[in-house]
């Protein structure tokens, strides 16, 4: 990559590159409890029927629907808690049923509370009438014996680990933890508790992104090692890249991937291996790097470098680590997630490049925008719930359709 630099790279071209190069690590088996964030590798298939047996809905009164008319008195012959059997339901008979209770064979209706009145003589008085199967829960309409209810290459949020525990799945196996070396560059980064905000020294700045890319990674299902902050010096980037490479299927970095006299990490990373992505048509996240570190027909570790701008090391880890880390667990991804809403402002002077704002989508879809748009003010990522996806040059006006990305679930999951 020497002589005149190549032509920025459209944020879909990089994904394909990236993808292309994100070879799948092994399964293991993992903890249900624990696998949430994970990558699912094998299809979680039911082995029973769920709910496994006909249950109330509600608080109630369990009847035979043709006999409760409103003004009937019928007599309570059992009462029916959760996790308890139930008899044969007669004809002309009620049953005092709880939430979760199995329905008694006979009965296909049940009547919520507020609509009975209790009587003293052990009878119910209807003050409604019932439907057959009104507040009945059908056996396995939640998922039958044989369904496969969890698909291969899945992302595993909190409501993919409670339906694997409501199937018996004890365990699951998923995509080995991609092992994920990260440290950052620059003289200018303080860790927080190290120096005072009253004594920090001119031109030093405290390292956030270490913080929020450690969690980033985490949330992503990696094993994460902090290497700290590494000097602007090329023989130190080299002695950390060499010394991260060895033990890690990813290398992480951010900062000193742009082009300034102390921007090392290019030239750090040829040394030990090859860069085969660099700089992207997309703003904030222009510079952005990937290569590997290994020579000698030695695939190495994957290296990919972020920008070290706060808000451009942010944006760019949701739009491409994220997925690039998911890949090599085996998720199926597909494109960017987009919403349509309507801006409530005015955008009039668009980037040459693709621009990604931070907004705002509220609940009646309008859009609202954080006024500094600057990719140091790491205030814009706290305050947003979404990523503005603008053409390059595109103008703006209040009003218009725009499209916006969720930053808590950017890409869609296939299958």
């Amino acid at each position: 990559m020497s002589g005149s630099l190549p032509p920025l790279m459209t944020l879909e071209d990089a994904w394909q590159q990236l993808l292309a190069h994100a070879s799948v690590l092994p399964a293991v088996d993992c903890e249900t409890l624990h696998a949430t964030g994970r990558v699912l590798r094998q299809d979680g298939v039911a082995e029973l029927d769920v709910p496994g047996f006909d249950n109330s809905a509600m608080d109630g009164y369990a009847v035979r629907a043709a006999q409760a008319q409103p003004g009937a008195r019928l007599p309570v012959t059992q009462r029916i808690a959760a996790g308890h059997a139930a008899a044969p339901l007669a004809p002309g008979e009620a049953a005092r049923i709880f939430t979760g209770a199995p329905l008694p064979a006979g009965a296909d209706a049940v009547l919520m509370q507020e609509d009975t009145q209790a009587q003293d003589d052990g009878t119910v008085l209807l003050q409604a009438g019932a439907q057959a199967g009104q507040f009945v829960r059908r056996r396995g309409e939640d998922m039958a014996r044989g369904d496969v209810v969890l698909r291969a290459g899945t992302r595993l949020l909190p409501a993919h680990v409670g339906l694997a525990a409501s199937m018996g799945m004890a365990r699951v196996v998923v995509g080995q933890a991609p092992r994920v070396a990260l440290f950052s560059t620059g003289d200018e980064l303080v860790m927080p508790g190290t120096v005072a905000p009253c004594d920090m020294a001119p031109g030093a700045i405290y390292n956030s992104n270490r913080y929020f890319l450690r969690a980033l990674l985490q949330q992503a299902g990696c094993d994460v090692t902090d290497m700290g902050i590494v000097p602007d010096s090329l023989s130190a980037t080299e002695a950390a890249l060499a010394d991260a490479a060895r033990a890690h299927d990813l290398v992480l970095t951010s900062g000193g991937v742009s082009v300034g006299e102390e921007d090392h990490i290019k030239s750090a990373v040829q040394a030990l291996g090859q860069l085969t992505l660099w700089s992207l048509n997309i703003k904030p996240g222009k510079p952005f790097a990937y290569g590997r570190l290994g020579r000698n027909g030695q695939a190495g570790a994957h290296f990919i470098g972020l920008p070290g701008n706060p808000v451009s090391s942010f944006v760019t880890f949701v739009l491409l680590v994220q997925p690039f880390v998911m890949a090599l667990q085996g998720a199926r991804l597909g494109g960017l997630r987009h919403r349509v809403g309507q801006a409530r402002f005015d955008w009039p002077r668009p980037d040459k490049r693709r621009e990604f704002l931070r907004v705002r989508l509220h609940p009646d879809a309008g859009v609202t925008c954080f006024e500094n748009q600057t990719s140091g003010v790491l205030t814009s990522l706290a305050w947003a719930d979404g990523l503005l996806d603008n053409p390059p040059g595109q103008v703006i006006r209040r009003g218009d359709a725009v499209r916006v990305i969720a930053l808590d679930q950017p890409w869609a999951q296939e299958g």
